[in-house]
């Protein structure tokens, strides 16, 4: 359940990496981290992580989000859009996204976003099984528009 503060803000529960409840379903090749919210299979979404062009750049945004103090935020720029982390206390940051077209934070211990967003790295390579999950994202921005063009 996502609990609503306002009407047009909602706060997701806080993942950890030792959660008793799955909700990490897996990271696309475009690093996408595809979440259970509240580790409900039916309502997964892709949020969108970190993606760099070089180690240098890479080093730069962990460095950042390291230093981030409660109150800060890091803008993660995507081709389409900008998202941001906050830091909301010691060892609490909020990944914000849309959903449904609620704002949501996605909040998170360091640790955990921490490991997120080493998949950044130039390196990285996802897990075979989650190439599905990309293709999903693809699937799902081509019905969007299609309904859009209706």
């Amino acid at each position: 359940m996502v609990l609503c503060m306002e009407v047009s803000f909602c706060f997701s529960p806080r993942y950890r990496l030792d959660d008793e409840s799955p909700w990490l379903e897996g990271i696309d090749p475009s690093r996408h981290y595809w979440i259970a919210v509240n580790g409900e299979k039916n309502m997964t979404v892709g949020l969108p992580g970190l993606v760099v062009s070089s180690l240098s750049e890479f080093q730069q945004y962990i460095r950042r989000f390291r230093s981030l103090e409660p109150g800060e935020n890091l803008i993660l720029s995507r081709v389409a859009n900008n998202y941001k982390i906050y830091c909301v206390r010691d060892n609490c940051y909020a990944l914000e996204t849309e959903i449904n077209g609620a704002l949501v934070w996605h909040l998170f211990e360091q640790e955990t976003l921490d490991s997120l967003l080493m998949t950044a790295h130039p390196d990285w390579k996802c897990a075979p099984s989650d190439l599905e999950l990309g293709r999903r994202l693809l699937l799902s921005s081509f019905e969007q528009a299609t309904v859009t063009k209706s």
